[in-house]
């Protein structure tokens, strides 16, 4: 049994230690936003919670999508897909975004090329090694993750990171512009997909 635990141990010390793969796609960038919280959960069930989490079931993360979507509404395109029930991830796959990599029950990392300030904002996902090796002018590339990092005692750590990067000083430019009005917004989504995810975790650990 001592040398099983072991084993676990180094495990989880070595996802840890060695960085999230996120580093992989955008290893620098011009912007970068990280959150992360504490729960009372195994990995694997803080990172099943995470992924599978339908954001659109908060009132105030509904009212964001729907300001940033006016634009797009009266330009009669950009229409989001329908989500009821449906994870925040796979959302995301369904506007266009892909899956970079994952590592189950660790981390995933998806990513899109896209000009966020155009007014229809068009989402194109790529495989890792285009993604990494895309640098068309007049774009930006994104990237995020959500990650699970254990910790003793029971306890998980719950991140998620958002890393952007121009392909050229004009796209960066706009960008930034852009990054300054819609950052509160976008930072206010990511605490409160962390606040949901520990409720939830919390609501199955009492019904447990």
């Amino acid at each position: 049994m001592r040398r099983e635990l072991s084993v676990v141990q180094s495990t989880e010390e070595a996802v840890e230690h060695r960085g999230p793969l996120l580093d992989k796609y955008l290893p620098s960038y011009d912007v970068r936003d990280y959150h992360e919280a504490r729960v009372r959960a195994e990995p694997a069930d803080a990172y099943v919670a995470f992924r599978s989490l339908d954001l659109e079931r908060s009132r105030i993360v509904r009212l964001l999508f729907a300001i940033r979507n006016l634009p797009a509404f009266f330009l009669g395109r950009g229409a989001r897909p329908d989500s009821h029930s449906t994870s925040f991830v796979e959302t995301a796959l369904a506007l266009g975004w892909k899956v970079l990599e994952e590592e189950p029950g660790h981390e995933i990392v998806v990513g899109a090329v896209t000009q966020p300030w155009a007014p229809a904002v068009r989402f194109q996902g790529l495989a890792g090694h285009e993604f990494v090796e895309f640098h068309e002018p007049g774009f930006t590339k994104i990237a995020w993750n959500i990650r699970v990092i254990p910790e003793h005692f029971g306890r998980t750590r719950l991140a998620t990171e958002t890393r952007v990067t121009a392909t050229d000083p004009v796209s960066r430019k706009r960008f930034l512009r852009y990054w300054r009005v819609v950052n509160p917004g976008i930072r206010l989504i990511r605490r409160i997909s962390l606040r949901m995810v520990r409720r939830e975790l919390e609501r199955s650990r009492r019904a447990a």
